[in-house]
Order: C-alpha cells, then structure tokens, then sequence
C-alpha cells in the first residue's frame, strides 16, 4: 500500500452532500472505492478529486479521466464514467461482459439496487488509474 497524496476539490465534497438520500451511500461506497483502489497500487502517489464536466472526477499523472454521477434524468440508475475514446470500456466488455451493465463505450452503469462486484469493479478502477502504462497491454492488466 502506498502513502498516496488526496488532493479534494471542496466542490466535490458539495456535491456528494447533495445527492438526494436513496442514492448518496452509493456514490460515497463508489468514491470509497476508488480511493481505496488508488491506495493499493504503488505507482501512484497522488490522485487528484475534482469535477469534470460538473461530475466527480479522479485524475492521476498515470492514468485516464475516471468520473461518476447519479443523474435525475435517470433516477434508477448511476454510473461510472470512462473517455469514450480510450479502450477502458471495450476491453471491461471483453473481461466482464456479463458481470457489468455499460453504456456504449464510456460507461459501467448500476440499478440503485444491484449489488456491485467490488473485486472486479476494483480491476477496472485501477486499468483506469494506470492507463497510460497498461494501455498496450491487450486487457490492461486486468
């Protein structure tokens, strides 16, 4: 486990109290999650929690853009999201076709009452947070 340096945009912390009720401790869990990930993996030394596109968003030097939401649009559900034009999700397709449901190419979508499949979910945050070194590698290291 490495000592890895958090940085938190203020606004992030904002917008996670503003989740409605039935939905906040699952983008917290999810949050958790990707901290909790990024800690585990000796490259990376600090990861950066901001907003991208008014969304909660993960950077590292080492890795692509890793966002979540919950939208009011769709009330049921929320997500993860990945740059559509990298091969995250097609190569998570690849490896958990069955496990995950996606939505096109950038994202790994949840029903507020599916339980989530923390072990591989964790193997997608961290092909995301290392992309740039594993992205030659056919299945990203997963």
């Amino acid at each position: 486990m490495s000592k890895l340096l958090v940085k938190t945009d203020p606004k992030v912390d904002t917008i996670f109290e503003n989740y409605p009720d039935f939905v906040k401790d699952k983008m917290q869990f999810l949050r958790e999650l990707v901290l909790e990930t990024a800690k585990d993996i000796k490259e990376i030394e600090s990861l950066e929690e901001t907003l991208k596109w008014g969304e909660p968003s993960f950077l590292t030097k080492q890795g692509s853009t890793l966002r979540m939401d919950w939208k009011k649009k769709t009330p049921d559900q929320y997500a993860m999201y990945f740059k559509c034009t990298s091969k995250l999700v097609e190569t998570f397709k690849l490896v958990f076709d069955s496990t995950f449901q996606f939505e096109g190419k950038r994202a790994i979508v949840f029903q507020l009452d599916d339980t989530v499949p923390v072990d591989e979910l964790k193997q997608c945050i961290k092909a995301t947070l290392l992309y740039h070194q594993v992205k030659k590698d056919m299945t990203l290291g997963i």
